[in-house]
């Protein structure tokens, strides 16, 4: 017999679009000064990857979220940046988030939604998408680009089939913390491509264990990805664990590899 409910789902899956939000990887990032309002202007070069949340939305109203382990909470509230997209855009709907992306790794997870929910509802302005978040504008165009100002002005770039290896501590980094403590150390400039690796480690000291645990088992120096924590090399290296945690590989994704899918999986 078939559990109660269990039809009203079913209904709910048929009707429902299926939605693919890829993780945007930071692979190089420059401080280029900060706004008198407080944001700071960046020259940074970043890609979708195929590390991805997955969305179901249908009509009616409510978010719900199945999250795993990370180092932040999801936030299923206002606060949560579907929600404030579905407000910008003046939308309701009934939406399901199934995360796979860590919240607070510095991976995008929460901008990577919000667009996915933008694309849905035919919606493609990156300047407004950036006035919610930073990283939307990217993650609403997707492949790879160079992202300058606040995150707004992005310039498409050839996309690269390229393999990375990912270590994703279980650590919540503040971006807001980062920026600030940024400014506190005098505007320094990050060695490995990443001007706020410094300021990253400030505030996270811990983070420098999961950088050196990257490094040793691939040989390469572990780069920071954005704000943080999530440290990264190029290549595909053999998987390893650290402190429980298994290190992830992906590809970059093109462009147009974003797009929803109607039917259910």
């Amino acid at each position: 017999m078939d559990r109660p409910g269990t039809e009203v789902d079913e209904h709910r899956i048929m009707n429902s679009e299926h939605l693919i939000c890829p993780a945007k990887l930071t692979l190089s990032l420059k401080v280029k000064g900060r706004r008198a309002d407080g944001y700071h202007l960046i020259d940074a070069e970043m890609v979708s990857i195929d590390l991805c949340d997955k969305i179901m939305i249908s009509d009616g109203s409510g978010l719900k979220v199945r999250s795993s382990d990370s180092g932040f909470e999801v936030p299923q509230n206002e606060d949560n940046l579907v929600n404030r997209a579905l407000d910008l855009l003046g939308r309701t709907a009934e939406v399901m988030i199934d995360k796979r992306i860590p919240s607070g790794a510095g991976l995008g997870g929460g901008s990577s939604n919000a667009a996915a929910v933008m694309r849905w509802a035919g919606f493609t302005d990156p300047v407004a998408a950036t006035s919610l978040g930073a990283d939307i504008g990217f993650c609403l165009l997707g492949g790879r680009a160079r992202v300058q100002g606040i995150g707004e002005i992005l310039q498409p770039l050839p996309h690269l089939e390229r393999e990375m290896t990912l270590l994703i501590p279980p650590i919540g980094v503040s971006t807001e913390d980062v920026y600030r403590a940024w400014d506190d150390l005098g505007s320094p400039l990050g060695d490995h491509g990443n001007d706020l690796e410094p300021a990253a480690l400030t505030v996270k000291p811990e983070l420098a264990e999961w950088r050196d645990a990257l490094s040793e088992a691939t040989g390469k120096r572990a780069r920071l990805a954005g704000s943080g924590g999530t440290w990264f090399v190029e290549g595909r290296h053999e998987e390893f664990r650290h402190r429980g945690v298994v290190s992830v590989n992906v590809k970059t994704l093109p462009r147009h590899s974003t797009n929803k899918k109607s039917a259910a999986e």
